[in-house]
């Protein structure tokens, strides 16, 4: 229909959505943790599960940090460069699309899997999710300090997360380690998975606060005789730590 003269057309007064970040494939799960365990000695990079974790802890950062601030330690926890001859584009492009990723379902408030693999049918569900969570505490340690976190309302959804590391590793914390002495340990893995999200979610609250209230995070259905795997990738081999 063509616009008058006199009233030309409106803006919209809405932003489109971005454009989804590309979702990584089981493949790309698989072909990023072989990148990482072909990165030579002496360097000590973490494994996909550490990987996911951390960039949850980087994605709560109270300012979007440079890719330069935390991508080396994806390559090395001790930040060594790499050897100037490797081409590592291929690895920095699957951990920045992961990136991208859960930087989306984080801002959005929006349920994400995380990438967390069962060892074996009896493991103990705190065993499975361990390493994501020593990934998150790695980025909390290593990155510019968050806070928000030191605030009452993070005692719960930090004790969520810390509950599966080594009570040694939490030194000056009792109010945490409080906080964890009154949690029941999760009864199985989808109970532990559930509880990653929820607690980055709740933790974005605090760092990143929305301007409106944000809606819950939709947590999906497992299918009849389902287990957690039904809602993560599939993993061909236990990660290395």
């Amino acid at each position: 229909m063509p616009t008058s003269r006199n009233h030309p057309p409106a803006r919209s007064a809405t932003v489109p959505p971005p454009v989804p970040a590309a979702h990584l494939t089981e493949r790309d799960i698989d072909t990023l943790q072989g990148l990482l365990d072909s990165l030579p000695a002496p360097l000590e990079p973490l494994d996909v599960v550490m990987l996911d974790g951390f960039l949850c802890g980087v994605l709560l950062q109270p300012q979007a940090l440079p890719v330069t601030a935390w991508l080396p330690l994806v390559c090395d926890v001790e930040r060594r460069p790499l050897p100037a001859r490797l081409d590592h584009s291929g690895l920095h492009a699957l951990v920045l699309r992961r990136h991208a990723e859960l930087a989306q379902a984080i801002a959005a408030r929006r349920w994400f899997d995380p990438w967390v693999f069962e060892l074996d049918e009896a493991a103990d569900p705190s065993e499975v999710v361990m390493p994501w969570v020593a990934g998150f505490s790695l980025a909390v340690n290593e990155l510019p300090a968050l806070p928000a976190l030191d605030s009452a309302a993070a005692i719960e959804p930090l004790a969520a997360l810390y509950r599966h590391l080594d009570p040694d590793d939490l030194e000056d914390a009792d109010a945490l380690l409080e906080e964890i002495d009154q949690l029941e340990p999760p009864a199985e893995l989808a109970e532990a998975v559930e509880d990653l999200v929820r607690a980055t979610l709740l933790l974005a609250d605090l760092t990143r606060p929305l301007a409106a209230a944000r809606p819950q995070p939709h947590r999906p259905t497992l299918r009849s005789g389902a287990s957690a795997r039904a809602q993560r990738p599939a993993a061909k081999r236990p990660p290395r730590r």
